[in-house]
């Protein structure tokens, strides 16, 4: 089935360096080989999205420079419609610097570039105001994140990451809104949730209509709508690389609500593809298909 998703965010150039361990301040560590990849959370959502199916349009920008041009045809390649991306002249590309442990763990600094001035006016564009479901992430500019909401009429989904506080009026637009624990914690002025109960909390102070997915890596991820919560278990794997994991989540979520799918279904293939992205390396590299997590999913049966 060909489904509509608009994805606004951002698009990076990913350098990734293997470390035993993350740095602590003030210290250097030996790394043991690096690479590099096209990721940004906008991007990875968008090709995530289009691998699973979906018909995509990606709304961002990237500089005038080769690191932007192999990044938007490497989003054409997968699929993405990347007419409403913006190429800017004065900035480059952004980048993120990631650090890789033996776990699987990641730590990532953004420079965001071109991601850091993308404006209402790129946002509040047809493709948008069209799309079925619209898929929202926080490496662009607040006011931009705020615009986006606001001008779409289709499902709204909301990954608030990076962690930022978001207005009361633009969380009460959010039809899904799709955070960790650290980011619920920011969104509700609160220390980091510990257990489930303190999640569940945590999400009914939230200024909403809609329904909250709180990811919990290892231990899943929670649906909350009001007074109904349920459990998503997380499904085995061996983890090599969690970089694009909630973004792949992200996508999948888009592609099911997108498809008509109720949020028990649309979550649990979600939590399916978000575990598979963590077996492989690089963020988009990662990103599972349509096959892989039916394939998977009956492996599980």
């Amino acid at each position: 089935m060909s489904v509509s998703i608009a994805v606004v965010g951002s698009i990076n150039h990913d350098i990734v360096v293997r470390v035993p361990r993350h740095p602590v301040p003030g210290e250097t560590i030996m790394g043991s080989g690096h690479f590099t990849a096209p990721g940004g959370k906008g991007a990875n959502q968008a090709v995530a999205a289009s691998r699973l199916g979906a018909t995509v349009a990606m709304v961002g920008a990237v500089g005038n420079d080769s690191i932007g041009a192999d990044l938007l045809s490497g989003l054409s390649s997968d699929g993405v419609d990347c007419g409403h991306v913006r190429v800017v002249d004065d900035v480059g590309t952004g980048i993120a610097l990631i650090t890789l442990d033996d776990a699987g763990e990641n730590s990532i600094v953004v420079s965001p570039g071109a991601n850091g001035v993308v404006s209402v006016e790129d946002v509040t564009v047809d493709v948008v105001a069209a799309a079925a479901v619209v898929l929202i992430q926080q490496e662009i500019p607040p006011e931009a994140v705020a615009a986006a909401v606001m001008h779409a009429r289709g499902t709204v989904i909301l990954n608030p990451a990076p962690a930022r506080e978001v207005s009361p009026e633009v969380l009460a637009r959010v039809d899904v809104l799709v955070p960790n624990r650290s980011e619920l914690a920011v969104l509700t002025g609160s220390p980091e949730a510990k257990v489930r109960d303190e999640v569940v909390t945590q999400a009914n102070l939230l200024p909403r209509e809609g329904v909250v997915i709180v990811t919990l890596g290892g231990d899943g991820a929670m649906i909350i709508d009001g007074d109904d919560v349920t459990i998503v278990e997380p499904a085995s794997v061996d983890v090599v690389d969690t970089t694009a994991a909630g973004d792949a989540f992200c996508a999948a979520l888009a592609f099911g609500l997108a498809s008509g799918w109720d949020i028990g279904r649309t979550v649990r293939w979600g939590a399916l593809a978000g575990a598979l992205a963590t077996t492989r390396a690089g963020a988009q590299p990662s990103l599972p298909t349509s096959d892989t997590v039916m394939k998977f999913a009956a492996s599980m049966r």
